[in-house]
C-alpha cells in the first residue's frame, strides 16, 4: 500500500489529525513540510523530552542551559565558555565524508552562534567490525572529513575516543563537539522580537541538499537508506571560516537582535524557533532567499540544510552595517523579511502567501510521547554470567600485550594525526592524554575537556553505565589537573518505539542524572539521537559524555605519562573483584557480558577531589584513569607514552586476571617522587580515601607481581610495539 504524502514526510496519521485539528483546514504542501520536519524527533524531542527533564541543569557557572544553540558557563575573569556536542550519525553511514565533515561545521556554527570564537573541536567515533571492507571504509571517509572540515576552518581537534563493536556495523556514530570562549561574556541568543525588526538571511547560497535531514535523522537506517544521499549535506570549511569572521565582528556592533545557525530543518526550524523565542512573528518571502539552483520551490527553500548559512534578526534601520560586513568577507546577506507581532510564521512566494503557522504550533505544540519502557531480558543473563567459570590465561604477558592490541584499547594515533591539533597555539596537553587542556590567552586559567562513554557498560546495565559515563570523564578531567564544572551530551540510542530500547535510554538518563547531581557537574545542552538502527539491530546505547574542566592555574596541567625513572607509583581508590563487562572478557572469549562494575558516588567524589589537590599542591607527577582494560592496561599506557618501564606488586586476593584487568571503578594511578612520598600519604590519611602503594618506575624493564609471584615480564618496547602498530596494521592489511 503506497504511502501518504504525510507518511514520506515522516508524520504519523493520528499527527495529521493533529495538523488538521490545530490548522482547522488542509495544510498546504509547505506547511505540511513545516510540520513534518518541526514535529521529527530530531527537531522536537517528543519522545526523550519528559526523560530529559530528570538532568540538573541550574549551577552557579552556568549562564545558558538547555534550549539554546549551546550551553554557556562562567569562568571568571570575565570569561565565559560555549559548548555543546550534536550527532551526524545517519549522514555519515551514507556518506562518511561529507557526514561527518558537515557535522562538525554543525557544532562550530552552534558555538559561534552564541558569540563565542570556537577554540577546540573534539568527536567521539563508534564503528562496527573493523575486519569489514565497509567498516573500514567508512572510518577512513570519516576520519578524513572531520580532518578536511577541521584542519582547513582552523580549529584544532585536541580530543576524543575512537570505538568499535559489530553493533555498529550497519549504523556508525559520530558525536562532534565544539568549545568557544567568549572574552566578553556577552551572549548572543536565537531571538526575533521587536516589531518592524529586518529579517536577513546571511551567508551561503541555498541548495537541494539536505532536505528533510532531520526527518532523515529520525528514521532507522534500512535498505532504502542509500537512495536519500540527497540529505546529506555539502560542507565548505571556507565559507564558514568567512562565516564565523563575519558574523563574530557583527556581534562587535549592537545591530543584532538575534541569530540562528539554519542547521536542522534549514530556514524552518530557524525562523519558527526564533519567533517562538521572542514570543513575535515572522514574515518572509522565500523568492528573497539566495539561492544556487534555479527553479526552487518554497517547499525546498524551506527544508534545505545547506551549510554555512544564519538567520539574523537586525534592529530597523541597522541593515546597511550587516550588509558592508557581509561584502567585505565576500559572502551574500539578503533582507527576507519582518518580525511582527502577531505570533505567525508567514512565508510568501513573490508576495503570496504558501504557509501561514502559528510558531507555537510548530513548537510547543509538537506531540509529546510517554513510551513503554521494558526491562531487556538479556540483562539478566548478564547479571548472571560468572568469569570465574573462564580459564586463566596460560600466559600473562602475551595476554596484556593482545589486550593492548585490541580495537578499544591500541592508540589512536592513526585516527588524530589526522587532524591540527595545535592551530591557535593554545593546546598544552594533546590527543593521547586523559583531556586535552588549553590554555586562555591573557589569563592563567586554562580547560580541560574530554569526550567519554563505555557503551558496554550502558548496554549491560544502563542505570551504572550512565552513571559510569559521567564519573569517568570527570575522572579524565580531573587526571588532568582540572576541576570538572559541566557537561553536554549526546544521547545515542535505538527506537523509542521498542520498549525494551525506551527502558535502556530512560536508565541511563537516570543513572547519568544521578552522578551529575553528586558531581556538581550540570548539564548545559546537547543532542539525542534516537533510531540508530540498522537491519541488524539497535547500536549499543551510547550516552557520550563531554565534560568541562578548568585548571585555575595553567602550570597545574597534568599529563598521563611517567615522568622520572625511580618515581613511584601508587593507585587511588581500591579494587574489587569485578572482570564483568570488562574489555578483557571480550578480547580474550568474545564475550560482551557479566555484572558492570559498581560505582559508589561518595567514593568517586572522595577520589577525585583528593588527585586535584595532590595536582595542586604539586605532590604528583602523572596521573591516570583505570578504565577499559584495567590496572595493568593503565600502567602500560603510562609507561609507553614515556618509554619507561616500571615494576609493582599487587597483594589483593583476586585471582590475577581480576587483578590486571579487571575495571574497577573510581581508581587513579599516581606518579610522584619519592621526596614528595611523605606529603601525599599525609594528604591520602587526612582525606581518608583508599589507597596503596604500587611499586616504581623503571628504565625499561615491565614486571607485575600478583601475590608474590612474578606473572608478567617485558619491556616498554615490547608494550609500545603491540599498543602503537595495531590500528594502521588493521587498516591497512585487511
Amino acid at each position: 500500500m503506497s504511502k501518504t504524502a504525510w507518511q514520506e514526510m515522516g508524520l504519523t496519521d493520528s499527527e495529521y489529525a493533529r495538523i488538521l485539528e490545530l490548522m482547522g483546514r488542509q495544510p498546504t504542501l509547505p506547511e505540511l513540510g513545516m510540520f513534518a520536519a518541526m514535529w521529527s524527533e530530531h527537531c522536537s524531542y517528543k519522545t526523550s523530552k519528559p526523560v530529559l527533564s530528570l538532568f540538573p541543569t541550574e549551577g552557579p557557572r552556568v549562564l545558558q542551559g538547555p534550549g539554546e544553540n549551546a550551553g554557556v558557563i562562567d569562568i571568571g575573569d570575565n570569561i565565559a565558555v560555549a559548548f555543546k556536542v550534536e550527532s551526524h550519525n545517519h549522514p555519515t553511514a551514507i556518506e562518511p565524508f561529507q557526514g561527518a565533515a558537515t557535522g562538525v561545521g554543525g557544532i562550530i556554527r552552534d558555538v559561534f552562534t552564541m558569540g563565542a570564537r570556537p577554540i577546540a573541536a573534539l568527536n567521539s567515533l563508534r564503528f562496527g567490525d573493523l575486519k569489514l571492507d565497509r567498516t573500514r571504509y567508512l572510518l577512513n571517509g570519516a576520519v578524513e572529513g572531520i580532518a578536511f572540515y577541521g584542519n582547513t576552518i582552523g580549529v584544532p581537534t585536541v580530543a576524543g575516543e575512537t570505538w568499535f563493536n559489530p553493533s555498529y556495523n550497519g549504523n556508525p556514530l559520530v558525536n562532534a563537539m565544539c568549545v568557544g570562549i567568549i572574552e566578553d561574556g556577552k551572549i548572543f541568543k536565537g531571538v526575533a522580537k521587536g516589531k518592524g525588526n529586518t529579517l536577513m538571511a546571511v551567508g551561503a547560497k541555498t541548495g537541494r541538499d539536505g532536505i528533510h535531514g532531520a526527518t532523515f535523522a529520525s528514521e532507522e537506517i534500512s535498505e532504502d537508506t542509500e537512495s536519500k544521499r540527497p540529505a546529506v549535506q555539502v560542507g565548505d570549511p571556507f565559507t564558514e571560516k568567512l562565516l564565523l569572521e563575519a558574523c563574530l565582528e557583527l556581534m562587535q556592533s549592537d545591530a543584532v537582535v538575534g541569530i540562528q545557525d539554519m542547521g536542522a530543518a534549514g530556514l524552518t526550524s530557524s525562523s519558527c524557533e526564533m519567533a517562538s523565542r521572542g514570543e513575535s512573528g515572522i514574515d518572509f518571502d522565500v523568492t528573497l532567499v539566495p539561492q544556487r539552483e534555479e527553479g526552487m520551490t518554497p517547499y525546498e527553500i524551506l527544508l534545505s540544510e545547506s551549510q554555512e548559512r544564519m538567520l539574523v534578526a537586525v534592529h530597523k534601520g541597522r541593515e546597511d552595517e550587516v550588509f558592508k560586513i557581509f561584502e567585505k568577507w565576500e559572502l551574500d546577506a539578503a533582507i527576507i523579511g519582518t518580525i511582527t507581532d502577531d505570533n505567525l510564521v508567514t512565508v510568501r512566494e513573490n508576495g503570496e502567501i504558501v504557509a501561514q503557522i502559528p510558531s507555537r504550533f510548530l513548537t510547543d505544540e509538537a506531540p509529546v510521547y510517554y513510551n513503554e519502557a521494558k526491562r531487556p531480558e538479556y540483562l539478566d543473563q548478564a547479571e548472571k554470567f560468572d568469569p570465574m567459570t573462564l580459564p586463566e590465561p596460560a600466559d600473562y604477558t602475551q595476554a596484556l600485550i593482545k589486550l593492548l592490541q585490541s580495537d578499544n584499547i591500541c592508540s589512536k594515533e592513526w585516527v588524530y594525526r589526522h587532524f591540527d591539533t595545535t592551530v591557535g597555539t593554545s593546546s598544552v596537553i594533546r590527543p593521547g592524554s586523559d583531556a586535552a587542556v588549553l590554555r586562555l590567552k591573557n589569563s592563567r586559567k586554562g580547560l580541560a575537556m574530554c569526550l567519554d562513554c563505555n557503551s558496554r557498560y550502558v548496554y549491560l546495565n544502563p542505570f551504572e553505565g550512565g552513571k559510569i559515563a559521567v564519573a569517568e570523564s570527570a575522572r579524565n578531567v580531573v587526571c588532568s589537573g582540572a576541576e570538572p564544572v559541566a557537561i553536554t551530551n549526546c544521547l545515542n540510542f535505538g527506537n523509542p518505539d521498542k520498549p525494551e530500547v525506551f527502558y535502556t535510554f530512560k536508565q541511563a538518563v537516570t543513572g547519568m542524572a544521578e552522578a551529575c547531581r553528586a558531581l556538581d557537574t550540570p548539564v548545559t545542552g546537547g543532542n539525542v539521537s534516537l533510531y540508530n538502527e540498522s537491519p541488524d539491530g539497535a547500536v549499543y546505547p551510547t550516552p557520550t559524555v563531554g565534560m568541562m574542566g578548568v585548571l585555575e592555574d595553567i602550570d597545574q596541567a597534568t599529563t598521563s605519562a611517567f615522568k622520572n625513572t625511580g618515581d613511584l607509583i601508587y593507585l587511588i581508590g581500591q579494587s574489587q573483584d569485578e572482570l564483568g563487562a570488562s574489555e578483557y572478557l571480550a578480547n580474550a572469549f568474545e564475550l560482551n557480558t557479566g555484572r558492570v562494575p559498581k560505582l559508589d558516588l561518595a567514593k568517586e567524589k572522595q577520589v577525585q577531589k583528593t588527585v586535584l589537590r595532590a595536582i595542586r599542591e604539586k605532590l604528583i607527577k602523572a596521573a591516570h584513569d583505570c578504565s577499559e582494560g584495567g590496572l595493568a592496561v593503565a600502567l602500560s599506557e603510562m609507561a609507553v607514552q614515556a618509554d619507561l618501564g616500571f615494576k609493582v606488586e599487587l597483594n589483593d586476593p583476586w585471582r590475577s586476571d581480576v587483578s590486571l584487568f579487571g575495571e574497577s571503578q573510581s581508581r587513579i594511578i599516581v606518579s610522584l617522587g619519592k621526596e614528595q612520598e611523605e606529603e601525599l600519604l599525609n594528604l591520602l590519611k587526612e582525606t581518608g580515601v583508599e589507597y596503596s602503594k604500587l611499586g616504581e618506575v623503571t628504565p625499561q624493564e615491565v614486571t607485575i607481581f600478583h601475590q608474590g609471584k612474578e606473572i608478567v615480564k617485558t619491556s616498554s618496547q615490547e608494550l609500545s610495539q603491540a599498543w602503537k602498530e595495531a590500528l594502521p596494521w588493521i587498516m591497512k592489511n585487511n
